[in-house]
């Protein structure tokens, strides 16, 4: 056991060495400092009211790459990636209060005015938690609820071992296609290699690994019950109606806590945005007129 512990320890330190050119992506897109962190964003649109779109768990602001020019018509539509997720720096804390933070200082930042806020997935628990400085928000395939979550696997995530798993779980073709098409919905496309890049390349940025085991120290966040109660802005629950990750009985239930209307977008699954962007789209933008009038 000894002979095999330090085999697979000695193969694991030469494949770090091997592959750490694979960490030093840089993005050279839009982006601004908000308190000391710099968020990667995309936008949309040159007139209307404005909306702010936050991407869930890993997601980079490409899952709004579908729906956001349909909003754009008729509104300005930004794109966030809250840190450490798409290409914003890797800069702590990774807690639902610092992404709140970085939320509200955007807006101040880009002269928004009580923006419509989207928040899909993980980001509907930071929707909810800037619902007073918004018009309205709405929650997209996500219950806003903390799910407890394996905050103890961050003490399992030891190096060199668990940079190594890190990297062949991140360059895997394979994986990134087999949850992609899970999370897609019951009629996923093929996955072409341009998409794999906007999934993957995100995960190459400086300092990806280290953050991830710090957030997940904080296990899956979210707010309270009573906080959805609490919510006073026009509010809208969407949910894809084939979604696999989330149950729509989840999205029931936040949308009967917060007494918010719910729409189910037939033949989408997790992935809403992309399976079925004029749909969510479409839901977007007339909350979006009702919420502003």
């Amino acid at each position: 056991m000894l002979a095999l512990l330090v085999a697979t320890t000695v193969a694991s330190l030469v494949y770090n060495v091997a592959t750490r050119h694979r960490d030093r992506f840089r993005y050279r897109g839009p982006a601004v400092t908000v308190d000391g962190t710099r968020l990667a964003y995309e936008r949309w649109g040159t007139h209307g009211s404005p909306i702010v779109l936050l991407g869930g768990f890993v997601e980079p602001t490409w899952v709004w790459h579908a729906a956001a020019p349909l909003l754009a018509r008729d509104h300005r539509v930004f794109a966030v990636d809250l840190p450490p997720f798409g290409f914003s720096q890797r800069r702590g804390p990774y807690t639902l209060e610092h992404w709140t933070q970085l939320v509200r200082g955007f807006d101040v930042r880009l002269h928004l005015r009580r923006p419509v806020v989207v928040g899909h997935s993980l980001g509907a628990a930071v929707a909810v938690s800037v619902a007073g400085a918004s018009s309205g928000i709405v929650l997209l395939d996500g219950d806003a609820l903390p799910g407890g979550g394996p905050g103890w696997l961050s003490n399992l995530l030891l190096p060199p071992w668990s940079t190594t798993a890190y990297r062949i779980a991140t360059g895997s073709d394979w994986l990134f296609r087999r949850v992609l098409r899970n999370a897609w919905g019951n009629d996923p496309p093929s996955i072409g290699d341009a998409t794999l890049d906007a999934w993957q390349e995100p995960f190459r940025m400086p300092g990806t690994a280290a953050a991830f085991k710090a957030m997940l120290g904080h296990g899956i966040q979210g707010v309270s019950t009573r906080a959805l109660r609490r919510v006073r802005v026009p509010r809208l629950v969407v949910w894809g109606a084939d979604d696999s990750v989330d149950s729509p009985s989840a999205g029931r239930a936040t949308a009967r806590a917060m007494h918010a209307r719910f729409v189910s977008i037939p033949r989408a699954g997790h992935l809403s945005m992309l399976a079925a962007p004029a749909a969510v789209a479409r839901a977007i933008d007339e909350f979006a007129a009702r919420a502003r009038s």
